[in-house]
């Protein structure tokens, strides 16, 4: 069974694939399809360099791509956050490597600024999920008093398997070893099920809210 990573939005068409025509690098959403000019920008909007993370950026003009929507219906202010001069700004980030392939990071608002650090939830999931022992993952940010914001796992379980001090010791291990050592999850809750979207996507807007929401009860009763 082959498998062909891609990245699109309600608002595009496929605009990165990982085509049978190229090369197929684990983990990337490929490089971008034919007509479609995509760079990636910082947050002045200006072209990120080989390795740096940025906003992905599609050109609406000179060439004008087929299948990108035109506006959010009867939503102005929307539309004007997303189309800046001659780009429209998906609202997540990637990282492109010296050959052109992307690699996803997540959406804009999903990445982690903790300490000083910029942490793409996506990674953390990825190097979880390779524990033999994690059915599924979620990663957000949760409130800290110290480090402003610290990377929280959301983790359900394999069948046979049960959550203790002992595994979430070896799951933080385990994510040390396989990305970087900052990354690793300071806080890890074991749960029956994830919130989900009708498509099946986690919902993590819904499971940092309630993080923000526990971060708020917890200094109301330090505060009583």
């Amino acid at each position: 069974l082959k498998i062909y990573e891609a990245y699109g939005q309600t608002e595009t068409v496929m605009v990165i694939g990982t085509y049978p025509c190229i090369e197929h690098r684990p983990g990337s959403i490929g490089k971008p399809a034919p007509g479609w000019k995509i760079e990636l920008h910082d947050d002045d909007g200006n072209p990120v360099g080989v390795g740096e993370e940025g906003r992905i950026a599609i050109r609406t003009r000179d060439p004008s791509p087929v299948g990108l929507f035109m506006e959010y219906l009867d939503d102005p202010e929307a539309t004007a956050k997303v189309f800046v001069g001659d780009w429209y700004y998906t609202g997540d980030k990637a990282i492109m490597d010296e050959d052109g392939y992307f690699w996803f990071q997540g959406r804009d608002d999903d990445i982690i600024k903790s300490s000083g650090y910029r942490i793409s939830p996506a990674e953390v999931e990825s190097a979880l999920m390779t524990h033999p022992c994690v059915k599924e993952s979620a990663v957000v940010g949760s409130p800290d008093p110290i480090r402003g914001v610290i990377v929280k796992a959301f983790i359900c379980l394999k069948d046979g398997w049960t959550g203790s001090d002992d595994l979430i010791r070896e799951l933080q291990t385990h994510v040390k070893s396989t990305t970087a050592p900052y990354k690793y999850p300071r806080a890890i809750e074991f749960v029956e099920e994830l919130p989900k979207t009708i498509s099946g996507k986690v919902r993590r807007v819904e499971l940092r809210d309630r993080e923000i929401q526990r971060y708020k009860e917890q200094n109301e009763h330090q505060d009583e």
